[in-house]
Parts: C-alpha cells; structure tokens; sequence
C-alpha cells in the first residue's frame, strides 16, 4: 500500500469539504421541502435526522483519521459506541414525548450518504474527463 501523497491529501481535502457542502444544501432542501409538504413536525424531524447524519460522519471522518494514525487508542471505539447510544438515547426521548415525525428523522439520516454519493458522481464525471476542474 503506498503513502498518500500530499496531492492525495488535498484533493481528499477538497472532497470532504465539497460533502459537507452537500450535506448542509441537501438539509436546507429537505427542511423546505417537509416544511412545505407536510408543516414543521416533518420539517423538525428532518432537522433531527440531518444533524444526526452530519454528527455521525463527522465523527467517522474522525475516527478514520485516528486509525490512521499512531494516537488510535482502544477506548476511541468505546467512545464511539457510547456516543451511539447516547443519541440513540437522546432521539427516542425526544421522539417519544414530542410531536416530532419519527418517518422525517430516518429520511434525515440519509443526508450524509446522499451526499457521498452525490461526491463519488462528480469524483467520476471529474475522472471521466466530461467536467473540467
């Protein structure tokens, strides 16, 4: 396996920083969208879900950088695992005892991986030659 090079590590900057962008339009669209079609306990369920999502790739981008890396520590999977719970904990409390749309929240967490696939579309346009930078 060779070492990325820094022009790797950009351009995995770029990357990220172009799902992240994704990831907050696609939230945007979604709340509107919700808020229009269905009033504000879709919209907040929505909300919910995609700040989960985001939450959770933000931490998994962590996580994978700590792996690779010298500081990877044991307990950082503990951690990780704590953490899920925690919002597995936090979400059903405020689904449970709210009138929040439990249907919106899942379609939110789908956010995150809409936007990745969305970046691998352009990485392959980008690829194929049919974009230009």
């Amino acid at each position: 396996m060779t070492p990325m090079t820094p022009s790797d590590e950009r351009h995995l900057e770029v990357a990220v920083a172009r799902i992240w962008k994704i990831t907050f339009a696609l939230s945007i669209a979604g709340i509107l969208a919700f808020l229009a079609w269905r009033g504000w306990t879709w919209a907040a369920g929505f909300l919910l879900g995609a700040g989960l999502s985001a939450l959770n790739f933000r931490w998994l981008k962590r996580l994978a950088a700590a792996l690779g890396s010298e500081v990877a520590k044991p307990r950082m999977a503990v951690l990780l695992g704590l953490r899920y719970l925690l919002l597995g904990g936090g979400a059903y409390v405020i689904l449970k005892y709210s009138r929040i749309s439990v249907a919106a929240m899942f379609w939110g967490l789908f956010v995150s991986v809409a936007a990745v696939i969305l970046e691998i579309l352009i990485e392959l346009a980008y690829g194929s030659g049919t974009l230009d930078h």
